[in-house]
């Protein structure tokens, strides 16, 4: 089991959002009072493409140990500095299949979309992040760890220090793929 680290939300467009004493999920919907909450696709470079697209990035998540790692490189990030909704530790959030459920604290569950593919604005943050975050594996291929996105099934209040219970799906695993 791993555990929620941190809750973050913000009403208006910005890159960081603030670290709060705990946040509200609502299912089919998001983050109650984020300005990604919503049905459809609420990032912008989403809305410019298609804005009747379901919303697939409702909740953000990023490991803690992701943050860990960057501040050792000299990267200034805590919790919800790169947008993230729920800091966690303990969950290899990256190698979850599509699909899997995460049960956060006592009632919410969110279902796992995809990984977050991160843009050039993480170097506005911090110059040089976008390549600790998104670089390439042995192969040449891409690989994004940014942190992943989820869609809220059962709503809940979600606190620091809320469990976090991991509930693969049934059938085949499937790799995470940006969204």
């Amino acid at each position: 089991m791993g555990v929620v680290t941190a809750v973050s939300r913000n009403e208006e467009y910005t890159f960081t959002k603030p670290v709060r004493e705990s946040i509200t999920l609502l299912a089919g919907l998001g983050v109650d009072g984020d300005v990604h909450q919503g049905v459809t696709v609420k990032h912008r470079s989403r809305v410019a493409k298609d804005p009747t697209a379901p919303n697939l990035r409702q909740v953000h998540l990023i490991h803690a140990e992701l943050l860990d790692e960057l501040r050792g490189k000299g990267h200034d990030v805590e919790p919800g500095a790169i947008g993230e909704n729920i800091t966690t530790r303990g969950v290899d959030l990256l190698g979850l299949p599509t699909g899997t459920l995460l049960h956060l604290g006592p009632d919410a569950v969110v279902e796992v979309t995809g990984l977050r593919n991160p843009c050039v604005q993480i170097n506005r943050f911090s110059r040089g992040l976008l390549k600790e975050v998104a670089g390439r594996g042995p192969g040449g291929e891409l690989v994004r760890r940014a942190g992943i996105m989820s869609i809220v099934l059962t709503g809940g209040v979600v606190r620091p220090g809320d469990e976090i219970r991991v509930e693969p799906p049934a059938g085949p695993h499937r790799p995470l793929a940006p969204v």
